[in-house]
């Protein structure tokens, strides 16, 4: 009887055991082959990712030229920007020198004709005063022995004779011209008249060059009698 269960139960090891390794035999190899599965899955994934890893390292390296590209554009833009004004402001500043200058020359012009008025104005009345001289000259060239001779540096020269009676022909003189007042100015006298000042103020004065030179020829007389 014992011996039978003990055989039994031998059996029902045995059994038992040979279930068991059947088991882990078919648990390893569905481990296996899931590991193997997991390590093809892993590889087809880095795979994947390393291609799409590149794709977007491809895509950044494009983003940042297309960046620069922009940049240096911009760049360019902004200096042909700043070349532009500074030209817009060269011209300016030129237009407005060329007004400046325009406007002064036309100042010029109207201060040139006004000059040139007053020029020919003044011209005109030296010609008139000339023209008294020249009659004063021939009303009292006879009479006072008065010669009129134009010299150098506009100037006239009046000539007296007939003053000194033992020599008639010996000249008595003084020149005379108009100043940048436009009066008259007296000077060169020979022989010397200290009272030509006071005769050159009073003619100034009274514009009676006819009584000028009376009294110049009367100081030359008294002179030559003294």
């Amino acid at each position: 009887m014992i011996e039978d269960e003990l055989a039994l139960f031998d059996k029902s090891i045995n059994e038992f055991w040979n279930k068991f390794k059947s088991t882990v035999s078919d648990t390893s190899c569905q481990m296996m082959g899931l590991r193997d599965t997991y390590k093809d899955s892993i590889k087809a994934l880095t795979e994947k990712l390393s291609v799409k890893l590149k794709e977007e390292e491809r895509m950044v390296e494009m983003f940042l030229e297309y960046q620069n590209q922009i940049c240096r554009r911009n760049k360019l833009i902004q200096e042909k920007k700043d070349n532009l004004l500074r030209l817009i402001a060269e011209i300016k500043d030129k237009n407005e020198k060329l007004e400046v200058l325009t406007a002064n020359i036309q100042d010029l012009k109207e201060e040139y004709a006004r000059k040139k008025e007053t020029i020919s104005a003044a011209n005109k009345a030296n010609e008139e005063k000339l023209k008294r001289l020249q009659k004063s000259a021939d009303l009292y060239k006879d009479r006072l022995g008065l010669e009129i001779r134009k010299i150098y540096g506009d100037k006239l020269q009046f000539i007296f004779t007939n003053i000194d009676p033992k020599h008639p022909e010996n000249p008595f003189m003084f020149s005379l011209h108009l100043n940048e007042a436009r009066e008259y100015e007296v000077s060169d006298s020979a022989p010397h008249l200290e009272c030509l000042a006071e005769f050159q103020e009073k003619v100034r004065k009274t514009n009676n060059f006819s009584a000028f030179l009376a009294n110049v020829r009367k100081a030359f007389t008294a002179m030559v009698y003294n």
